[in-house]
């Protein structure tokens, strides 16, 4: 396997574990590791798109990656005060 795909598999695997684990009610959707888990592999997922070149898919996991950083990014300010 390529590096592209095993980081490709790395970051979907993140991606699922979150799911699997919002499916069985073990992480809020809105908790801080759901959010990682999820900001980690699209990440991931992104690069290894921009490595093998798979546009859809840079863009996809671009907002995926960003739509979860804002509520990560909003959760961190809160818990400051």
């Amino acid at each position: 396997m390529s590096a592209g795909e095993w980081i490709g598999s790395l970051g979907v695997s993140l991606l699922l574990i979150a799911f699997v684990l919002n499916l069985l009610r073990k992480l809020e959707l809105n908790s801080i590791s759901y959010l990682l888990l999820n900001i980690i592999g699209a990440a991931l997922a992104g690069v290894s798109s921009y490595i093998i070149k798979f546009w859809p898919f840079v863009i996809l996991e671009s907002v995926w990656m960003i739509a979860s950083l804002v509520p990560l990014i909003k959760k961190l300010k809160s818990n400051e005060n």
